[in-house]
């Protein structure tokens, strides 16, 4: 072979000879297997996707999919749809792809920021954003105003893979809140750091971001022994096609073992919170906490008795008012609120500043309970005032007509007299 060969070729030759060296040799420690990558390292991925323990591997093909069109157009371009995901993933079945994206938002690798209307208010799309590792409660919750609604309502997802992912990072927010912690509160990158190493360990305690190290382990073991007939359907509809054809004659089953297996699966709901106080009336929460915000307080007010939880959010409130006369404000809102609650679990909780919030609720809800009243009270005389107007229109309309058709009417007897004034017979002028 005479012709001139690339440098590129050349260096890739010389690390082959050095690779089968160290093979052949076994006093150097070399493996007897080796692999190399014959190629240009286009493209990095974070190795915390890989080793999530919770994400299943489509999910994160649909990951690295999303990331790829990221990573081309310099980090702001359109997202994807269904079916580019679809061809450069190889997942022909657009509900396992939707399954992905709801299993990414939910354990927060992917985020919905926005709705994009345009000026006229028609729907234009949606504002992503992909993350290099799970975001933390409290950015996910900045950045999506609606991340805890979507939470609670994947609970309820068609998809049971979905159900039990969503339920799993409830089911960790309410471990941390049992132990007294702020769910809220940053983590320091050691911890986040500690949590990648240790994830893959075999038996290992630890949480994995969102989800605690007992959710995980009851994630991986629904993931190994859990199958779902429908969840395999999607990805081998083309072959359950096939089988059926090829056994359609012979009134058997058919070969794939799953289709006419019966599975019985018994799962276990999250105990939803009603919010509410003693005697069952609705709870009133400060204006200050957002949607996210509330979602997250009805799980630490859900540790405490009904009959002290709407005290507790007028101390909340009493807090937040008293910072405009001078008080050092509240920059977490809800540790303050878990503090409060810590509190009423030990019995330590005495309402103060929500004294007169309660007194200002109360007077307020009391006078709104007068104004109806009063309003019946005054509508039947209104009532006989305007029927009086309307008769009174009416006989001025009627001598109107009279008076127009030359007719005489009979007077009507003064109020009063005690005789009536009659006039003669009504004629018609000729």
């Amino acid at each position: 072979m005479n012709e001139p060969l690339r440098p590129e070729t050349l260096a890739l030759d010389a690390l082959i000879e050095q690779t089968v060296a160290q093979a052949q040799d076994p006093s150097a420690g070399g493996d007897a297997e080796s692999m190399l990558f014959l190629g240009t390292r286009h493209h990095a991925f974070p190795t915390t996707v890989i080793k999530d323990p919770v994400l299943e591997p489509v999910d994160k093909l649909v990951w690295m999919v999303i990331m790829l069109g990221v990573q081309e157009t310099g980090g702001n371009t359109a997202f994807p749809g269904y079916d580019a995901i679809g061809n450069m993933a190889n997942v022909a079945s657009r509900s396992t792809i939707a399954r992905s994206i709801a299993i990414l938002r939910v354990t927060r690798w992917l985020t919905h920021c926005r709705r994009v209307r345009m000026r006229s208010g028609r729907f234009r799309g949606n504002v992503y954003a992909l993350h290099d590792e799970p975001l933390p409660l409290a950015d996910a919750c900045h950045l999506d105003a609606d991340y805890l609604t979507f939470l609670q309502k994947a609970t309820g997802h068609s998809h049971s893979r979905v159900r039990a992912v969503a339920r799993g990072v409830l089911r960790s927010m309410d471990e941390d809140i049992a132990l007294g912690r702020n769910i809220l509160a940053p983590e320091h990158p050691i911890e986040r750091r500690l949590q990648l190493i240790v994830a893959p360990s075999p038996g290992h305690r630890r949480r994995f971001f969102a989800f605690t190290g007992n959710v995980v382990r009851q994630l991986r073991r629904a993931l190994v022994t859990d199958q779902q007939p429908d969840d395999r359907h999607d990805q081998n509809s083309n072959l359950v096609k096939n089988d059926r054809v090829r056994n359609s004659n012979s009134g058997g089953s058919s070969s794939c073992s799953y289709i006419n297996k019966k599975t019985t699966t018994t799962t276990t709901a999250l105990p939803k919170f009603e919010p509410g106080g003693g005697g069952g009336s609705a709870l009133v929460y400060p204006e200050r906490l957002g949607d996210n915000q509330r979602a997250i307080a009805d799980r630490y007010l859900a540790t405490v008795p009904p009959v002290q939880r709407q005290p507790i959010l007028d101390e909340l409130e009493g807090r937040f008012l008293a910072e405009k006369k001078g008080m050092k404000p509240i920059y977490d809102e809800i540790r303050f609120l878990n503090s409060l609650c810590r509190l009423a679990k030990q019995g330590k909780f005495e309402p103060n500043l929500g004294l007169k919030v309660r007194q200002r609720r109360e007077g307020h809800e009391a006078g709104s309970q007068r104004t109806p009243a009063a309003a019946g009270v005054s509508a039947p005389a209104q009532s006989d005032h305007r029927r009086e107007r309307r008769l009174a229109a009416s006989r001025a309309s009627l001598v109107s007509i009279r008076e127009y058709l030359g007719i005489h009417k009979r007077l009507e007897p003064a109020a009063g007299s005690g005789a009536s004034k009659t006039h003669p017979e009504c004629r018609v002028r000729e």
